[in-house]
């Protein structure tokens, strides 16, 4: 295999936690694996007459929690300099974000491989994708208008109302139909009834986590990450205090995933993280799924390994 020019769209490094970032992972399998990387973030993304161009630094990374990564000196390059771009910034999904997904398209179409393909990250929103999936879910209605989700809420009695796009258990909430704040919670979430949300059946099994299988290639990883509520707390991201371990995947999960693969596939969307809680799906996560750290640290995988083996076939072909 030759040596592969990647591009790196990310949050500023600095910013990045090294204990737990997978966008490093990547990038560490990418040096260990020969090639040579690049990193820059969204609004280093521009057009000129038409074709992309990046003012972007090389990066090179360590396993050094103290020094793990030196930039080079950013330069402007045509996006036709890279053999693949790797799409990692975290939502919220913003304008800035869709806008950087239509910029993207313009490498797509000169050759370029991105992943996940622009498009199918721009139409797949991570709580409405989940349901084309609706028969491998709790009951799930999504609406701006209070009444039919309190209708919703009347008839499952314990449900979970969350923004459509929301990441790291920002914004959830449970209510059930004896609750006090339904009103001003539905009011705060749909913004006086202007915008949508996703309200679901509660599903108790959350007490075992809300695990996150990764799917990488159309396969998905034998392990999964069950992401354990911390005492008190419904919501199990690890951005909210939870507690993440690495189990290997149950029958059903394995089930859910391969069922939901070939669909990805379809849609370029070769690297997935996929949100269970007790066998039924919740979300899926097309834009910049974590927990790779987590899982390898504790079974020994090394998914971003398989991952970068993944995009180099993609290249034979």
């Amino acid at each position: 295999m030759k040596n592969l020019k990647f591009l790196i769209v990310m949050d500023d490094i600095k910013t990045i936690n090294y204990k737990k970032d997978t966008t490093l992972a990547m990038l560490w399998a990418i040096d260990e694996r020969g090639h040579t990387a690049n990193y820059c973030q969204i609004n280093d993304l521009w057009l000129k007459n038409g074709e992309l161009h990046i003012d972007s630094q090389s990066v090179k990374t360590f396993k050094n929690p103290e020094h793990f990564y030196d930039l080079g000196e950013k330069a402007t390059q045509k996006a036709t300099d890279f053999d693949v771009i790797i799409m990692r910034k975290d939502p919220p999904f913003d304008m800035k974000f869709l806008y950087s997904l239509y910029l993207l398209e313009y490498a797509q179409r000169a050759g370029v491989l991105v992943l996940n393909n622009p498009q199918s990250v721009r139409d797949c929103n991570e709580k409405l994708f989940a349901t084309q999936f609706a028969h491998l879910m709790t009951p799930t209605t999504v609406s701006q208008k209070q009444s039919h989700i309190r209708e919703f809420i009347s008839e499952h009695k314990d449900v979970i109302v969350k923004p459509l796009d929301g990441m790291g258990g920002m914004g959830i909430f449970r209510l059930t139909a004896d609750s006090p704040n339904i009103g001003s919670t539905l009011e705060m979430l749909t913004q006086l009834e202007t915008l949508p949300i996703m309200a679901q059946k509660f599903i108790p099994e959350i007490k075992d986590g809300d695990k996150r299988i990764l799917i990488v290639g159309g396969k998905p990883v034998d392990y999964c990450l069950a992401r354990i509520p911390a005492e008190g707390e419904t919501r199990g991201n690890l951005a909210s205090g939870g507690r993440g371990v690495a189990m290997p995947l149950s029958v059903r999960e394995r089930e859910l995933a391969e069922t939901v693969a070939p669909v990805l596939m379809e849609k370029g969307l070769y690297f997935v993280g996929l949100d269970v809680i007790g066998g039924q799906i919740t979300e899926i996560n097309v834009t910049s799924p974590t927990c790779v750290r987590e899982i390898d640290d504790q079974c020994g995988t090394q998914i971003a390994h398989d991952f970068i083996a993944f995009v180099e076939s993609l290249v034979k072909k």
